[in-house]
């Protein structure tokens, strides 16, 4: 009886033991500030098969399953690494601690804080596979390794699918190679079809926001989408499509051992953890840039949003010179045509003008190359080395101090390359680069900090493309701040007051308050001369004097699609912008909560006056705990600077 109730016993602690060891097999990595966490489990329940992520957000001492399954694996030529994985090992976890300078963006001094750990696997061929996971204060990154010393490989697909439940909000971009479409903001997973990145999401109490994205892209890999095509409520991890850049280059990018992949990322908290994040970049390699010194953000005039064809005449582009001069921006861009240019002068000319005011030109480029059929010039002159060396040798003889390079149209790895062998080549002469109907940022800017901004985004120009850029831009404008903005620098070539082919119906307050609340390292401010001649006094000051690249970035307010209200630190000044899209005036209380202990600052704030073209001016002396009353006229808005009181 003894000998029954003994193998009872045993065989009762192995079935508890059993699951105990099962549940030990997952493996959970914790930001710093313990809010957020990555766990690993296997589908299959065991230590052999296929395995996936869930992500967690602790607010408020509540425990919210934010991405409840992000599937994973990977495909090659080869062989797969997706459902027979053998976990192997988890390596300690080390917390990576690094701090670093940004010259440009929402931030100066910049924080790589996280906890990783690196979990080793091998499929049915004995082949490993390493992923590595990173819990960060605002968010959650993971990537592959293949860590075998040898091998080139095609990469038949990515399984990464990121598993979003049905009643979580959405902001989404439908696919387009340009990256310029417009958000979508749904609150259910029946669209379906390919995504631009990023994607924000929140929880239906907006306990949790999310932005997913992708970072260090680099010549190894291709840049990626998402698609929910196959299964509404899984956006997968998706290859560029055979069509872009006019069907050349491949989709499936070859790769070559070792090998990492870029990073997945998912930025995480609060709308104001998202905003201000720099995650995109933490994650991206240092500087391979040494000396920096010749690489000056600021803002610039043009000329094309006024005058599409402006740069073919050369009294045109005196005139916007004229414009940097008068505001003192130092720099204004020749677009394309510039080799065309006639009534009075040729490229020549203009250039020794434009210096003769102190302003440095920026000039214009068609990427080239058979990937493109747009045949605007000049064209193919930045489409190898040997020809872009070429190209740099002129332009720094002539003073010019950057290029725009304009038509990419595809994301394949061949694309990949295309791109930063440009900023390798800029780089060694000492020229600043602009992308222009491109990839949306993956980091590149703190690798390559010449790499001053960003297209891909739906911006001012479009006010030349069609009727439908004037009733969408209010929520745009208010949509972007939280999505595309996050991620890098972004050329929208803001504050245009007059209308180009089509008008807007923003405010003039909406519109100077977008030289706060949008990003980028080169600003373009787009209207003609007289739409900056023709305003008051302390407006012209205003933009004379705002900065375009930021020591310091807080989220004052807002709801994505309905308002924002940004603040921004230059030095010991501070600035704020804030837009709204609803169709009704309303009363804005400004809170100063951002500002230090104990300091009075001199607030010169610009609204909405009486009608959306007019602008009225107030002062202030406020500190940390002042409040002010603001009005807002229906898609208005208000810029403001802070200067300490002495």
């Amino acid at each position: 009886m003894k000998k029954i109730f003994y193998t009872i016993l045993v065989l009762t602690a192995l079935a508890i033991l059993k699951p105990t060891f099962i549940l030990a097999q997952k493996i959970t990595v914790t930001s710093p500030n313990q809010k957020i966490s990555a766990a690993l489990y296997n589908k299959q329940n065991a230590d052999v098969g296929e395995w996936y992520l869930k992500i967690n957000y602790l607010k408020e001492g509540k425990s919210n399953e934010a991405i409840p399954q992000i599937s994973l694996g990977i495909s090659r030529s080869d062989q797969d690494f997706v459902k027979d994985l053998k976990f192997l090992k988890a390596g300690k976890t080390v917390l990576i601690a690094e701090n670093y300078e940004a010259l440009h963006g929402k931030r100066s001094h910049c924080s790589n804080s996280a906890n990783e750990t690196i979990i080793s696997f091998e499929n049915q061929g004995k082949a490993k596979l390493n992923l590595v996971i990173r819990a960060y204060n605002d968010g959650v990154v993971f990537r592959y390794e293949f860590p075998e010393k040898e091998g080139s490989f095609v990469v038949k697909d990515e399984l990464t699918s990121y598993t979003i439940p049905s009643n979580t909000k959405r902001w989404l971009e439908k696919w387009n190679t340009a990256n310029e479409g417009l958000y979508s903001t749904m609150t259910d997973d029946n669209t379906q079809q390919a995504w631009c990145y990023p994607a924000l999401f929140s929880l239906s109490d907006n306990s949790c926001w999310y932005l997913i994205h992708e970072s260090d892209v680099n010549t190894g890999y291709c840049g990626s989408k998402l698609s929910n095509v196959t299964d509404k409520s899984s956006y997968k991890i998706t290859f560029p499509d055979k069509r872009d850049g006019n069907g050349l280059g491949e989709v499936n990018p070859t790769i070559n051992l070792p090998w990492k992949s870029p990073w997945r990322v998912i930025i995480m908290g609060t709308l104001a953890d998202i905003v201000e994040s720099t995650l995109i970049t933490d994650v991206a390699p240092p500087s391979k840039i040494k000396n920096t010194d010749w690489i000056k953000p600021g803002i610039a005039s043009w000329n094309y949003w006024s005058s599409n064809h402006g740069t073919k005449d050369f009294k045109i582009v005196c005139d916007f010179a004229d414009l940097a001069a008068s505001m003192d921006w130092p720099y204004t861009l020749l677009d394309w045509e510039w080799d065309s240019m006639s009534n009075g002068g040729n490229l020549e000319d203009a250039l020794k003008y434009i210096h003769s005011k102190g302003v440095t030109p920026l000039m214009w480029y068609n990427s080239g190359g058979k990937h493109t059929g747009v045949t605007s010039t000049p064209r193919d002159r930045m489409l190898t080395h040997e020809s872009r060396v070429e190209e740099f040798t002129k332009l720094q003889k002539l003073g010019v101090a950057g290029v725009k390079i304009d038509f990419f149209e595809s994301e394949k790895q061949d694309m990949i390359k295309y791109y930063l062998d440009i900023l390798e080549d800029a780089a060694a002469f000492q020229m600043m680069v602009y992308f222009h109907g491109c990839i949306v940022p993956r980091g590149w800017e703190r690798t390559y900090p010449n790499l001053m901004t960003h297209e891909g985004i739906r911006g001012a120009e479009w006010y030349n493309n069609g009727p439908d850029f004037t009733t969408t831009a209010p929520e745009h404008n208010t949509i972007i701040p939280f999505t595309r903005n996050v991620v890098g620098p972004m050329d929208y070539t803001p504050v245009t007051f007059t209308n180009s082919q089509y008008p807007h119906i923003t405010s003039y307050g909406h519109e100077l308050a977008l030289s706060v609340v949008f990003e980028s390292g080169i600003q373009h401010l787009a209207d003609r001369p007289s739409g900056y001649y023709d305003l008051p006094f302390e407006v012209r000051t205003f933009l004379k004097e705002v900065p375009n690249a930021w020591d310091d970035t807080k989220l004052v307010s807002g709801t994505p699609g309905r308002d924002i209200i940004i603040a921004r630190q230059k030095g010991n000044l501070w600035y704020l912008g804030g837009i709204s899209s609803e169709r009704f005036e309303r009363t804005k209380t400004l809170k100063f909560d951002f500002l230090p202990e104990g300091k009075k600052y001199k607030l010169t704030l610009i609204t909405d006056g009486k009608h959306d073209k007019d602008l009225a001016t107030q002062y202030f002396v406020v500190d940390k705990s002042s409040t002010v009353d603001t009005k807002l006229l229906r898609r208005g808005g208000f810029a403001a600077s802070l200067k300490p009181v002495q």
